[in-house]
């Protein structure tokens, strides 16, 4: 029993610890984080003195969703010096046209914001109908090319480890990757990351939620 006890601590401390943990700033100064709606109120003022010196912003989901916070939070972000990203959630059951449309009315066409970024999380298993992977790499290849007109940066693309595994976008389209795990390193890429998330619960008193602290290859 009070073996047991010991390693449910040891569990719990690791389990504890690792909420703050984050990379090394020495070997990885560019660090920052990934802000969504479901993040609720974020002080950026604290989060640019926690060490960040970029946001990435979710302003849309496939045809409809959008962030009713992107707006506020851009400028808030922009207040607290730091550097701002714009982010779309694919959907792989939808036409690239209608997804592109409700990114292209929440961000607006500046050169001071960072590469726009399309994360890829969604499988087709939810689709009302069938769906053929290539008509899905095939959308995802369009709507690159439509928010790439919009902002005229080249996309970053974040697929998941499951999206990568099945679709391969990471080998089919020649884009700066945004990949995740926490603590290590990914390698589940066609070719090496860009930006990672390598803390998706990174417990901060800039929000009241754990939130996804992400680091830019140097």
């Amino acid at each position: 029993m009070v073996l047991l006890l010991a390693a449910i601590v040891i569990i719990a401390v690791a389990w504890y610890k690792s909420r703050e943990w984050r990379p090394d700033e020495s070997l990885w100064p560019d660090q920052g984080a990934l802000i969504g709606a479901s993040d609720g109120t974020v002080d950026f003022e604290t989060l640019k003195g926690l060490g960040a010196s970029f946001v990435y912003l979710q302003a849309s989901a496939g045809a409809g969703q959008k962030d009713a916070n992107f707006g506020r939070n851009l400028d808030a972000a922009r207040a607290a010096g730091l550097q701002v990203g714009a982010v779309h959630e694919f959907d792989p059951c939808l036409r690239a046209d209608e997804q592109s449309a409700n990114f292209l009315t929440m961000v607006p066409r500046e050169a001071e914001l960072l590469p726009p970024a399309i994360r890829m999380a969604r499988d087709t298993a939810s689709c009302p109908n069938s769906i053929r992977d290539a008509a899905v790499q095939s959308e995802l290849i369009t709507l690159v090319n439509q928010i790439e007109m919009h902002t005229g940066s080249p996309v970053v693309l974040a697929p998941s480890r499951t999206f990568e595994q099945r679709f391969g976008i990471g080998s089919r389209i020649e884009r700066a990757l945004w990949l995740e795990r926490d603590y290590l390193e990914p390698e589940y890429g066609a070719r090496p990351w860009r930006m990672w998330t390598a803390n998706s619960t990174y417990d901060t008193a800039a929000a009241d939620k754990p939130l996804r602290w992400l680091v830019v290859r140097p």
